[in-house]
């Protein structure tokens, strides 16, 4: 009988009309899909290795910002409320060395910035992996992928929302507070994780300059056998068919550090007196400039943005103590007339800036808590602000920073009264304290524990 010939199916017919360079289409799960001839395991360990070192820094100098702000000392100072067990770390913020937040806070801040572009290659060097399938190869392989969504997306959202606060920009829906400190715990989950299963393989791949012995891996040519007796495994980053070369790897680190390079000149400065603050120009460099004189230095809020008038800090303006020996009212010039004491101290705020030490003078907290009824020890104290609105018009200080002889209730800086936006007619003024937490035009100081 003569053979019957089959008719080709529609699909058939429709590929067989299709140009080749259609047929030939690939998708982001095809190894073939990513062509960069720059990826590579040795340029991706590269990246991990300075992320797995600025990413822990971020992580403690951001937990140690939190700290800082003493917020188990009393319900206004704690901007996470329900952090259960995520505040086990917590301890009375010390006032020493003074420029300790400047230190830790212009770090995070800093460190943040340059790891941008760092961030960026990395997770542009690793993108094909986000598209393999199967999804999941081994109970390992799902523990891995979790690891990466949750490295992955903790990242991006804890640097975006971090970015968005230096600018002042808040976009986000809540406080940046609450949203920052449980997203730096999602992204710690996933940050372990995926240490503890990618940091061995890293580091083998940068002592040896190659890749580790073993069988292919999930870009290896289909059907290719295991050799675990090959002297390299397949790189599994690299593409198996790339394009021509117009950057080496090498020269892809150095645009990557040069990026980072970029971003520490135009934003470091904001934590410096002179020429570099003025060369920060994708930072905030502390808000509204003083202009020339002894309050010449950066503030964050001004006395017009929060609606404080000539009439609430004038004449009838009085300081209020209160302690057990009852309640106290002092005018400015019955303050003046106290014992006045100095202390050289920065201002650091939360968004990273910060100003080099200035010349404060006033009566020590101290000195404030005897008179309200506490000769022989320093209590805590609630202070509150002539500021009507806003997050940190009221605020609590520790014990310790009562009776730190350097914390005061400032009445002049830099031998001059102090400026309207600089808190006259009295701001508080701490060693190692957040900026937020040197209440300016103080109304009211309770002394007692909080």
């Amino acid at each position: 009988m003569p053979e019957r010939r089959r008719t080709p199916t529609l699909s058939a017919r429709l590929t067989d009309r299709l140009p080749a360079r259609l047929t030939a289409l690939r998708t982001p799960a095809d190894p073939g899909f990513w062509r960069s001839p720059v990826r590579g395991a040795r340029f991706t360990a590269v990246l991990g290795m300075v992320l797995l070192a600025g990413l822990t820094l971020l992580f403690v100098t951001g937990l140690l910002s939190y700290a800082a702000y003493n917020p188990d000392l009393d319900p206004v100072n704690d901007k996470t409320p329900g952090k259960g067990w995520l505040g086990f770390y917590m301890f009375a913020w010390p006032t020493g060395p003074h420029w300790l937040y400047r230190l830790t806070q212009g770090l995070h801040v800093t460190v943040g910035i340059v790891l941008v572009p760092v961030l960026l290659a990395k997770l542009w060097s690793v993108v094909p992996r986000l598209f393999a399938l199967p999804p999941a190869r081994s109970v390992g392989h799902a523990l891995e992928r979790l690891s990466v969504l949750l490295l992955v997306g903790g990242a991006l959202f804890q640097f975006i929302t971090g970015l968005l606060n230096i600018q002042l920009d808040y976009l986000f829906p809540g406080s940046f507070y609450t949203l920052h400190f449980y997203g730096a715990w999602v992204f710690l989950a996933g940050f372990i994780t995926h240490v503890a299963l990618k940091l061995p393989q890293a580091v083998r791949v940068l002592r040896s300059g190659g890749i580790p012995r073993g069988g292919p891996g999930p870009f290896a040519t289909p059907g290719t056998p295991a050799a675990p007796d090959s002297p390299d495994r397949p790189d599994t980053l690299a593409a198996p068919d790339p394009l021509p070369a117009t950057l080496s790897r090498r020269g892809a680190l150095v645009m990557v550090g040069a990026g980072s390079l970029l971003l520490l000149i135009t934003s470091a400065g904001r934590s410096f007196d002179g020429p570099l603050r003025r060369i920060a120009l994708l930072t905030p460099r502390g808000g509204t400039e003083q202009g020339p004189g002894p309050n010449a230095f950066q503030v964050n809020k001004t006395a017009a943005a929060v609606r404080i008038t000539p009439a609430d800090t004038g004449e009838r303006w009085r300081l209020t103590v209160r302690g057990p020996a009852g309640e106290l009212r002092f005018s400015r010039a019955e303050l003046l007339a106290m014992e006045q004491h100095t202390a050289a101290l920065p201002i650091a705020c939360v968004e990273g800036w910060s100003t080099s030490d200035q010349l404060w003078r006033g009566v020590r907290l101290s000195d404030l808590a005897a008179l309200a009824g506490y000769p022989d020890s320093s209590p805590d104290v609630f202070v509150e602000s002539l500021q009507r609105s806003g997050s940190f018009r009221k605020a609590a200080l520790r014990d310790n920073q009562v009776r730190d002889g350097r914390s005061l209730l400032a009445l002049e800086v830099n031998g001059a009264p102090l400026s309207p936006d600089h808190g006259y007619p009295a701001r508080i003024i701490v060693p190692a304290a957040p900026g937020v937490l040197n209440t300016k035009w103080v109304e009211t100081l309770t002394f007692g524990e909080l």
